[in-house]
């Protein structure tokens, strides 16, 4: 008898047998399928630029070529070299040429390309003679530090309201949903504007305004889920043996909402560092003469059409940092909770 017999008595389906001991062997997939799984599975890229970012922010003094803040004139909106490094590294001096004809200006800039260190301008210079690379990798640095202070506040003050309006509901839960409508009917940017005025450009303050737009996803998210655990059976049992509120909210509705604060948490970081740089980039962010991502492509856009790296480097690491961090939000949400796992 063969291993396998087809049964073809029935003209509209054709059942296969597989003779009894035998076992059937899985597909075998490709190399490339295999590798493009992986990718699909895991985040690599973002979590590639996230951590870029995070050691770009945290060794900034010992990673960026030179100060964010140093200027040098002589090397105003310097083209990018990528890289490519120089013997010499004295300066030409103006006074050998003569810079009233178009000859001895020309042969000055060309001199003054051909003997700086060109490992230092790698991705060009700004308009004040800044370089470009290290304002980015600086400016990594006081994004982490505006986002991270600001999200923290807003964490904690969303998910303790999001989990009061959702345990207690009643006339609490529709005073703080309504706060929240309202709150999120104001316009943002216009009282920046205002707030920056009145009590200056500050980190402090830009700190305080982030953290006053990070909270209100938190309590809508974090009510959501509450809803559903305080009719759950532990927390009913809780309830009858006694334990207080404030108990049944740390040890069992507070865990259930881990997942969602997470997801949430992890999208609000790209909308808040995008809201930092829009600040800058109206002048009402960080200070000079502290580097910042907005700031930057604020101060290259008047010299776009000859010198487009300094607005285009900062603006490119603004987007590829908020992309990344979308992307590692919709894979966690979809990881964490089972009905919208595409993957195995």
């Amino acid at each position: 008898m063969d291993q396998q017999t087809v049964d073809n008595s029935n003209p509209i389906v054709a059942t296969t047998y597989v003779a009894p001991g035998t076992q059937r062997q899985a597909p075998t997939k490709s190399a490339l399928s295999q590798i493009w799984y992986f990718i699909r599975r895991w985040p690599l890229v973002p979590m590639l630029i996230l951590a870029l970012l995070l050691i770009s922010g945290i060794f900034a003094p010992f990673i960026a070529p030179t100060d964010g803040e140093a200027q040098k004139l002589p090397f105003r909106n310097f083209p990018p070299t990528w890289g490519r490094a120089s013997p010499q590294n004295d300066l030409p001096e103006a006074a050998d040429y003569d810079l009233t004809t178009r000859e001895g200006r020309n042969a000055f800039n060309q001199a003054r390309q051909n003997t700086f260190p060109r490992s230092h301008y790698i991705l060009g210079g700004d308009n004040l003679g800044r370089d470009v690379l290290s304002r980015v990798i600086f400016g990594a640095r006081i994004s982490l530090q505006v986002v991270a202070i600001a999200l923290i506040s807003g964490v904690l003050i969303g998910t303790s309201m999001g989990l009061v309006a959702g345990y207690f509901g009643g006339w609490i839960d529709e005073a703080l949903m309504r706060l929240v409508d309202m709150w999120l009917a104001l316009p943002f940017i216009l009282i920046a504007l205002v707030v920056a005025v009145v009590f200056g450009a500050t980190t402090g303050v830009v700190m305080i305004l982030l953290a006053a737009l990070a909270w209100p996803p938190f309590v809508r998210q974090v009510r959501a889920d509450a809803l559903g655990i305080r009719s759950r059976d532990y927390v009913l049992a809780s309830k009858i043996g006694g334990a207080k509120a404030v108990r049944i909210l740390w040890k069992h509705v507070l865990p259930g909402t881990y997942s969602t604060v997470l997801v949430v948490a992890s999208l609000r970081v790209g909308s808040l560092i995008l809201a930092e740089s829009i600040l800058s980039f109206l002048g009402v962010g960080i200070p000079d003469p502290i580097p910042a991502w907005g700031k930057s492509v604020d101060e290259g856009r008047r010299y776009i059409e000859t010198a487009w790296w300094v607005s285009v480097m900062p603006g490119l690491a603004i987007f590829l940092v908020v992309m990344s961090l979308n992307f590692l939000g919709d894979w966690l949400r979809d990881r964490l909770d089972p009905r919208l796992r595409q993957l195995d």
